[in-house]
């Protein structure tokens, strides 16, 4: 796991001490790391009492809103995760839970060492991120998938064995509004050929829907839920770059469909 995390990252964090202005989290995915989230970034309205909303031993899912890295300042948001966002989120570190108890438990089978089994992991995060798009791709591509990695025979044998029989390939679904206004006599045409533009990653799958004007919906599909956030990124900052120049602003808002 990388020691920072990135801009716009979700993360799970843990509420030490609250303060009347803010609070000092801290990042469970990255060592503990210190983060803090001012009293401004709890809540989509203004707020009093910031006890109302969070209290010390709480886990949140937030939102990376900010990185400062000459002071190795983290700052997080809480009103900028939708409820999509967290509902994925947390399915998405459920399921690592549960890849690393089969991890375990082909480490048992296998009667690997302790550096047998440190190696290993090191070498599936390192490829694929994290254990459960891993064991996903074992799953789907068996030892193909891990071929090369360098992992002892007795230990690729049960991580195969274990992934074919609990593992089925995942799949992630976010959705957003996209907002398109035009000020221009050619907007219709403006917006049609923003929308042209607009072009999903290799490996997944993207659906927009019209959902009256200025609306419009993003679907995206993906192999897991960080693929599809940054597909979600990207289709955003091609509608940015396709509006340039052009009469129509351009806005984002990650939700489910109203």
């Amino acid at each position: 796991m990388a020691e920072m995390p990135e801009q716009d990252e979700l993360v799970l964090a843990t509420v030490k001490k609250i303060m009347p202005y803010g609070a000092f989290c801290t990042l469970d995915e990255y060592g503990n790391r210190e983060a803090f989230v001012h009293i401004s970034e709890v809540a989509p309205r203004w707020i009093k009492n910031i006890h109302e909303f969070l209290h010390e031993g709480q886990h949140v899912v937030a939102k990376i809103y900010q990185i400062v890295a000459e002071k190795n300042q983290v700052d997080l948001s809480l009103k900028r995760v939708s409820d999509s966002e967290r509902k994925m989120k947390l399915e998405s570190v459920k399921k690592e839970k549960r890849a690393q108890k089969l991890f375990e438990v082909a480490l048992k089978q296998a009667k690997s060492t302790g550096t047998e089994a440190a190696a290993a992991r090191v070498k599936l995060e390192g490829k694929y991120g994290d254990l459960i798009s891993a064991f996903e791709e074992m799953s789907q591509n068996g030892e193909k998938a891990i071929e090369g990695l360098g992992i002892e025979k007795g230990l690729v044998k049960a991580l195969l064995e274990i992934c074919t029989k609990n593992i089925k390939k995942a799949s992630a679904q976010l959705r957003g509004v996209l907002s398109l206004v035009s000020y221009s006599e050619e907007g219709i045409e403006e917006i049609k050929a923003i929308l042209a533009h607009l072009k999903a990653p290799e490996g997944v799958q993207a659906q927009i829907s019209y959902l009256g004007a200025p609306r419009y919906q993003i679907t995206v599909v993906a192999p897991d839920f960080k693929v599809a956030q940054k597909a979600i990124e990207t289709l955003v900052e091609q509608a940015d770059s396709a509006a340039k120049g052009k009469s129509t602003s351009v806005s984002f808002e990650m939700g489910e469909k109203e």
